[in-house]
C-alpha cells in the first residue's frame, strides 16, 4: 500500500502530548479532524496507525493531539516524522485539480513543443501555486499555476504543456 504525506512533525508542544506539525495538505479541515486516521512510518519501514483527537492552528503551524498519548514523552518518539494517509483515504478530485504528487515528475513543454525540463517541486504561494521546473544546464524554472500558463495537465502522457508568458523565463 502506499502512503501519502500530510504533515511533517517539526516538535513537541507543552507537556500533554500535541505535536507542532507542518501541513502538507489541501484538505486540512477533513485530514486533522477529530476521529481521523493517519499513519507515522516507523525506523522500520512499517506504518503506525493514529488518531488524530484534536487539532487547532498555531501560527503557522496545526497543534495535534493523538488520541492515547497524553504527555510529552509518549510523542518524543515521532518528531522529524511524516504524519501520513493511505491510498485507499484519499478521495477522487475534481476534474482540472490534481494531488502535488500527480504533478512532481512530470515534463514540461512549450505550447510549440519546446521541451523545457521536468517538475522537481510545488510551492505553495498565497496566491497560486508555483510548479519548479527543474532544467539541464539552466536555472530552475518557476512556472504560476494559473490557466494564463498552465494549458494542458496530461497525466496519461506524464506530460504538462505550458504558454511562457514574457518575463518568465
Amino acid at each position: 500500500m502506499n502512503y501519502y504525506d500530510v504533515a511533517t512533525i517539526v516538535k513537541t508542544h507543552g507537556i500533554k502530548g500535541e505535536l507542532q506539525v507542518i501541513s502538507l495538505t489541501d484538505f486540512p479541515e477533513e485530514r486533522f479532524q477529530p476521529g481521523s486516521q493517519l499513519f507515522i512510518e516507523k525506523d522500520d519501514g512499517q506504518h503506525q496507525e493514529v488518531e488524530v483527537e484534536s487539532a487547532r492552528p498555531h501560527k503557522q503551524f496545526m497543534l495535534i493531539k493523538l488520541k492515547g498519548y497524553d504527555n510529552i514523552n509518549d510523542v518524543l518518539q515521532f518528531t522529524k516524522k511524516k504524519l501520513q494517509v493511505s491510498e485507499d483515504q484519499q478521495d477522487d478530485l475534481p476534474q482540472g485539480q490534481y494531488y502535488y504528487r500527480q504533478i512532481v515528475g512530470l515534463d514540461v513543454k512549450t505550447t510549440n513543443g519546446q521541451l523545457l525540463g521536468q517538475i522537481k517541486e510545488i510551492m505553495p504561494t498565497g496566491a497560486n501555486d508555483v510548479w519548479v521546473v527543474v532544467r539541464p544546464n539552466k536555472e530552475d524554472l518557476l512556472l504560476p499555476a494559473i490557466p494564463d500558463v498552465i494549458k494542458e495537465v496530461n497525466l496519461d502522457d506524464g506530460l504538462v504543456i505550458v504558454e511562457l508568458m514574457e518575463g518568465l523565463e
